[in-house]
């Protein structure tokens, strides 16, 4: 029997992920693979676009194999975010590996245009910082670095992507080079106000406008899906940026709203309506334009949350994952004094110190494994908190905060950030909520749902924590949390 199925592929940093979802918003089938990581220098990090693309497309071949091809009626783009990528238009061949969102081999041009005084200019139109977390340094540095590039560029023959371009082009086999208002809000070269390339920002960082993709709202036309992986071609109907991905998929569609995913990285996001909101820390960008409405949001980014927990595995190897974080961090009282400050590639939100480096602190001779990891299980909860502690949040203040990403299945993490930051914590019962959230405005496009509400009655709750901790408690071990920063964050 044919039913209507919608595939959203997810390419995270780390992993990429296919999954089929149906009618009822239900995961039925899915697909896997994993994209390493590359560092060609200290601080640098890359990945193979080629090597990036094959493991889409294995996921989507793994999950497809699953279920009846015929009953894909759509097709939904969610990618990780400010990373860049340049590649031949006629060939598809890469031009250069990816810059990695967390790289740091742009700074000089960082300091560069800060030195310029290019920084407000970035605040005020885009909504970000003058930061090599984004992407229009990357833009820069590869056409600077890479050998008669810049010529390519400026004759039309380069196209420059984030990620999800790179997957939609190699997905409609080159027919499509398009990204949508989400995803090109995270580029710093995005005007937060037109909802269109900003051409004066091009113009002062000498990035010809020639290498920019076609701009659509979120549940646009996207082209089809190539035959070689899909017979019938199914349309592309969505495509956002996977944290906006997650905040739709949370059905945080009210402004005040708010989830925080616990991946490799943490990001906490605030729908704030429709007019962008600028708060000191935070950066603004679009949440996602669906049925001809855009919303934004406010987001505070950390680097290193669940990759704490992976770099204890890898390097020290302490297995800390899924449901063993709750049986380590229960195993002893307290973590005896110990902080966890994980500034490895330095410090986001609400910090933005890329300087800082990582720091253990407080160990004596009776710590113990248990307390080293319970501490590294904190910190993914203090830096959370550190973002919903900003002074000037105003209306976006919660009290009420939805959690998804792996980290999130530990309910004694849950429960730890209940209690420290003193609010409510809501977990729906499907974790997957960026697959979820592009499936979703697929879903709307091609009538499967008639808006965001109808899409959104598919989530529920599975399981609320509520602060318990006391006042005094909470206060002592946060004070010990800033201690610790104060050895790293500097300014």
């Amino acid at each position: 029997m044919s039913r209507d199925l919608i595939l959203a592929i997810d390419t995270g940093s780390s992993s990429c992920r296919a999954v089929l979802v149906d009618t009822a918003g239900t995961i039925i089938a899915d697909g896997r693979a994993s994209v390493p990581w590359k560092y060609p220098r200290q601080n640098w990090v890359e990945m193979d676009p080629i090597a990036l693309w094959d493991a889409t497309r294995s996921a989507i071949t793994e999950a497809v194999a699953k279920v009846d091809a015929a009953d894909v009626v759509a097709v939904g783009v969610t990618s990780h975010r400010e990373t860049v990528i340049m590649w031949d238009r006629r060939t598809g061949a890469p031009a250069h590996d990816a810059v990695v969102w967390i790289s740091q081999q742009t700074d000089d041009i960082v300091r560069r245009w800060e030195d310029d005084g290019l920084a407000p200019m970035f605040e005020q139109r885009t909504g970000l910082r003058n930061d090599s977390f984004f992407s229009a340094a990357k833009v820069v540095w590869l056409l600077e670095e890479v050998p008669g590039l810049r010529a390519r560029a400026e004759a039309g023959e380069i196209a420059m992507g984030t990620v999800d371009s790179w997957v939609l082009w190699n997905l409609t086999g080159g027919t499509m080079h398009a990204t949508d208002h989400s995803c090109a809000s995270r580029t710093a070269l995005f005007n937060l106000d037109s909802l269109a390339w900003d051409e004066e920002i091009c113009a002062r960082l000498d990035i010809p406008m020639a290498i920019f993709a076609t701009v659509l709202p979120s549940d646009g036309d996207f082209g089809r899906v190539a035959a070689d992986l899909i017979e019938h071609q199914p349309p592309v109907r969505a495509v956002i940026a996977d944290q906006q991905a997650g905040m739709f998929g949370q059905a945080c569609l009210e402004p005040g709203s708010a989830k925080n995913t616990f991946g490799t990285a943490a990001v906490l996001t605030f729908n704030t309506g429709t007019t962008p909101m600028l708060v000191p820390g935070l950066t603004a960008s679009v949440g996602w334009t669906v049925q001809g409405a855009t919303a934004y949001e406010s987001e505070g980014v950390v680097f290193h949350s669940g990759q704490t927990l992976s770099w204890m595995q890898e390097s020290l190897g302490i297995s800390a994952g899924g449901a063993r974080i709750d049986d380590i961090a229960s195993s002893v009282a307290s973590t005896g004094g110990v902080y966890i400050v994980p500034a490895f590639g330095g410090m986001c939100a609400p910090h933005w110190n890329r300087n800082a480096r990582a720091a253990l602190t407080g160990m004596s001779l009776e710590t113990s494994r248990a307390h080293v990891i319970r501490a590294a299980v904190e910190a993914m909860v203090y830096q959370t908190v550190d973002i919903l502690r900003i002074p000037d949040l105003g209306s976006l203040s919660v009290t009420s905060l939805k959690v998804d990403g792996g980290g999130a299945q530990s309910d004694w993490l849950c429960q730890f950030l209940a209690d420290i930051g003193d609010l409510e914590v809501v977990r729906p019962r499907e974790l997957e909520r960026t697959a979820l959230g592009c499936a979703y405005i697929a879903g709307i496009a091609t009538g499967i749902w008639k808006d965001h509400a109808d899409a959104a009655s598919t989530w529920s709750v599975d399981r609320t924590f509520e602060p318990h901790m006391g006042a005094d408690e909470r206060a002592t071990l946060y004070a010990g949390w800033q201690r610790a920063l104060t050895q790293v964050v500097r300014p």
